[in-house]
């Protein structure tokens, strides 16, 4: 399994916990909704990884190996919005691979066989399962959740761009984007209207609007994977705090 290329998230419009209760089942269509997922949370699992000091490769091994397991056996089978955020159930489900993974090699090492188990293993938000002994794992853990919102933002800006290159406007997406991301004290709406030939006003009115979309979308990503109970206002909050 290679990693999943990036493209904008155009399957992810519809909300609320949408694509993960499609990604139950067997069906082809539960297949696509999973493989979704699994492209939306790779860099936070493979991040992750990369938190204890292995290397690139290594990293990138296991988590191949950890969306091949969800692939292979739909390994969210018994997840369900009444668990909370699916990161954090995603976040107990990697945590249990990972002491699985680490007994089975103590077995093989030792001559003994492994058992393979669920996924799931009972864990829930507050309660994820097995947990890997891990003196740093606050601090993996945070830098899980900063890679995951750091993939909402990307996949977001995919997204408004995806919808100017639309509609014929990707000059002025090139041109309007740095006032959505990075620093816009230096910036010169005066020469972007120059450069787009357009008036100051209509700049203006353009990266409004332009800051309107990008929230939109970044809510859009949000809600996907949120149970239906779900505090929006609270969760973009915790993406602002954790990308300081």
């Amino acid at each position: 399994m290679s990693k999943p290329s990036r493209k904008p998230n155009a399957g992810f419009d519809a909300t609320q916990w949408t694509i993960v209760m499609q990604a139950r089942g067997d069906s082809p269509e539960s297949k696509a909704a999973l493989g979704q997922l699994c492209e939306a949370y790779w860099n936070p699992v493979f991040q992750f990884r990369r938190c204890d000091g292995r290397d690139e490769d290594e990293s990138r091994e296991i988590t191949q190996a950890f969306f091949a397991r969800l692939l292979e056996r739909g390994g969210i089978g018994r997840v369900s919005p009444d668990k909370g955020r699916f990161r954090s159930y995603l976040l107990g489900a990697l945590k249990h691979f990972l002491a699985e993974k680490i007994r089975n090699d103590g077995r093989l090492k030792r001559g003994g066989g492994a058992r393979i188990e669920s996924l799931d293993a009972g864990g829930t938000e507050t309660s994820p399962g097995i947990q890997v002994a891990d003196p740093d794992a606050a601090t993996a853990t945070r830098n899980f959740d900063r890679d995951w919102a750091n993939t909402i933002m990307e996949r977001s800006l995919q997204t408004v761009q995806a919808r100017f290159e639309k509609a014929g406007k990707s000059a002025q997406f090139e041109a309007l984007k740095q006032w959505l991301v990075g620093d816009t004290e230096n910036l010169s709406q005066a020469k972007a209207a120059k450069d787009l030939g357009m008036t100051a006003g209509a700049v203006k009115v353009a990266i409004h609007r332009l800051r309107g979309d990008f929230r939109s979308a970044i809510e859009s990503e949000i809600t996907q994977t949120l149970p239906q109970s779900g505090d929006l206002a609270d969760e973009l909050r915790y993406l602002l705090e954790v990308l300081r």
